[in-house]
């Protein structure tokens, strides 16, 4: 039970606090030792698969050997709900999704455009020099859906289903996805296994996001039947398996266009359009996206306490 407690204090210092830039950070750790590992073990030889496997290997062994032992070290009730509170914190991450776009959404209503584009250069991949009011609108929705996912919904699955150990593995998935996974000359074979692996572990958190996100859809009076009908249209619309499923959903929900083509390194990728131009999109779909946010984050909780709670009953814990 301490372990409920401990996430169910984690979400909520997570909502009040997010994650302050002076405040040390364990996922800014592992992003900094994934950034020294690649540059020792990444090289010009035949074997870049290999080494890549190896690189995925020599990360997360540490990060779940570390994890277990502050947790299993904790003999005490309360110290235990206490750390596991802390560490779900840091795993959590969807107050630093919502200030980051809203920094965006906000630079947009003063009008100060340059502020808006340089804002949302700090929460997307692509080459942002290239947006207009509407491109930079467009591509803030595209980050708060696509990372209801990976940063919000995702780490409180794994953190549920297999506490912080399992959710700092989750995250140094991530993260090592977010650093090598790109599919450019440099780490297209080096990062490929820590691609596919990201694929694999959002499979399942991806879809309940989507499903999550369009039940929330109802409950915020937004375009709930459009939400289910554009998901199951266009959820297959990326390169990646799991990108689409929560950018549809949010076109639906909000009767917008998002996707498109994109400027990345200074080339211009194709992509297809998700969901249907029901009205042009406006700053204020920013702050909506993350309505579906913290929707989606808020039942996940709810189901994912209450069915715990419901099997320690049945264990008779």
């Amino acid at each position: 039970m301490n372990g409920i407690i401990g996430i169910g204090i984690g979400f909520f210092l997570d909502l009040l606090l997010g994650d302050p830039y002076w405040m040390p950070h364990p996922i800014r750790w592992i992003g900094r030792y994934i950034g020294w590992l690649d540059k020792k073990l990444r090289t010009k030889t035949e074997k870049q698969k290999i080494m890549g496997v190896g690189f995925i290997v020599l990360v997360l062994l540490p990060v779940a050997g570390i994890s277990a032992g502050i947790v299993l070290l904790c003999k005490n009730e309360w110290i235990a709900t206490g750390i596991i509170a802390i560490m779900s914190y840091q795993i959590l991450a969807a107050r630093c999704l919502q200030v980051e776009s809203m920094k965006v959404y906000n630079a947009l209503e003063e009008g100060e455009v340059e502020k808006a584009r340089a804002a949302v250069s700090m929460i997307v991949g692509r080459d942002t020099s290239v947006l207009d009011r509407t491109g930079i609108t467009r591509a803030a929705v595209e980050t708060v859906a696509e990372n209801t996912s990976d940063g919000v919904i995702a780490p409180l699955f794994y953190l549920l289903i297999g506490g912080p150990i399992l959710g700092f593995v989750y995250k140094a998935i991530n993260t090592m996805d977010s650093m090598v996974g790109y599919k450019n000359e440099t780490y297209l074979h080096f990062g490929w296994a820590a691609a596919k692996l990201d694929d694999i572990v959002n499979w399942i958190p991806s879809r309940l996001s989507a499903l999550l996100m369009i039940v929330s859809a109802y409950l915020l009076q937004m375009n709930g039947r459009n939400a289910w009908k554009i998901w199951r249209r266009d959820r297959r619309k990326h390169a990646s398996p799991n990108s689409a499923q929560t950018e549809s959903v949010c076109s639906g929900a909000l009767g917008v266009e998002l996707a498109g083509d994109a400027v990345y390194f200074g080339k211009k990728v194709k992509k297809p359009i998700i969901g249907d131009a029901l009205r042009d999109i406006e700053p204020k779909d920013i702050r909506r996206a993350n309505w579906l946010m913290y929707g989606s984050e808020i039942l996940l909780l709810i189901l994912g306490i209450g069915i715990r709670v419901l099997l320690l009953k049945i264990a008779g814990v």
